[in-house]
């Protein structure tokens, strides 16, 4: 019998800020293409001539293909390809992956605090260097490094 204390893993750090903001510069390359081929999808199921058309629907129909691309990501293997490039993981608060409830919380909370810049600008305050949404989520970027 050992008498020594197990000794828990230590918890993975969070990635440096410019690993993420370069992982967000190519995700953003990456979801052109996704976006290009829904957008195409939409306009040649439902005719639409111009982008004008049917204006709400697209921008719902491209939420929900951006979400199940994140969504499906996230749930299989904790990571995008971008993620895997720079080498960051989305983990829940066990260091799994995330229940498919939890991811997309996070992709639903992460529009606006990325389209206002705020979820950046709060990594510099968080004591774990966390996005917002993750905190709200019950999730974390971790390094795989």
């Amino acid at each position: 019998m050992n008498d020594t204390p197990s000794a828990s893993p230590a918890p993975l750090a969070a990635p440096g800020r410019w690993r993420r903001f370069a992982c967000m510069m190519y995700e953003a390359i990456l979801l052109f293409g996704v976006v290009f081929v829904a957008d195409y999808l939409f306009d040649t199921l439902t005719q639409s001539r111009h982008a004008l058309m049917l204006r709400h629907e697209r921008q719902a129909w491209l939420f929900c293909v951006i979400g199940v691309y994140f969504v499906l990501c996230w749930r299989l293997g904790g990571q995008t390809l971008p993620m895997k490039t720079w080498h960051i993981r989305l983990v829940d608060a066990n260091g799994g992956r995330p229940p498919v409830w939890k991811a997309v919380l996070r992709y639903v909370l992460a529009w606006p605090f990325t389209l206002t810049g705020l979820g950046f600008v709060w990594t510099f305050f968080d004591r774990d260097r966390q996005f917002p949404h993750d905190r709200i989520a019950g999730t974390r970027l971790v390094s795989t490094r």
